[in-house]
């Protein structure tokens, strides 16, 4: 479980690093994307505004690893960090037109939460629902009033509360779609006869 989060923090330091050419290079640019340059759908989500932003992002990371400690396989993780990071920078892509950048893994992180804590919940834990709920109240909030001041004068930057709202989106489509192509086990049944046919 942590060995995946370990490298998306370990990749997003070390962009960090790279300084404002690196987070220019690979943030969402909404032009830059127009023009062709479609890697920006994903790479948005491993850069930050600054130390803060990462920082806040790395400790949801390890909250998100103590509330699902799903033992998942590498290609497993691999599909749903591409799944839900390319969700959803093409959720703001196609539905906020006016937003011309952004940068962060707080999106693809509420993904992760809403399908971890999803598939808990589908299995009636009271901690997991709990949390679910939480986490969609957070999202309205931050869709309909916007976070706190304080957050945003924290992290450096507007935070963007539609792109939480994508990342969820893009983990339950993911999630119904593991649902529906993941064949059923076949449950084999053992016929005992109690004597012989002649």
């Amino acid at each position: 479980m942590w060995l995946p989060l370990v490298v998306l923090s370990a990749i997003s330091t070390l962009l960090l690093f790279g300084g404002e050419s690196v987070q220019t290079a690979l943030n969402y640019n909404r032009a830059a994307i127009a023009d062709g340059e479609y890697w920006r759908l994903f790479s948005d989500n491993f850069v930050h505004l600054g130390g803060w932003h990462l920082f806040l992002n790395l400790l949801s990371l390890i909250l998100l690893a103590m509330l699902c400690p799903e033992v998942l396989s590498p290609l497993e993780w691999c599909r749903r960090i591409f799944f839900i990071g390319v969700g959803m920078s093409l959720g703001l892509y196609w539905f906020d037109p006016q937003l011309p950048s952004y940068v962060g893994l707080s999106g693809l992180i509420y993904g992760l939460f809403a399908l971890g804590l999803g598939r808990q919940a589908l299995q009636r834990d009271k901690i997991a629902i709990a949390a679910c709920v939480f986490l969609a109240g957070r999202i309205g909030f931050e869709v309909l009033i916007g976070a706190p001041a304080s957050e945003q004068h924290l992290v450096g930057g507007a935070i963007v509360g539609e792109s939480h709202l994508y990342g969820a989106i893009s983990a339950l489509i993911y999630g119904a779609l593991a649902l529906l192509f993941t064949p059923q086990r076949k449950v084999e049944t053992t016929h005992e006869s109690t004597g012989s046919n002649r």
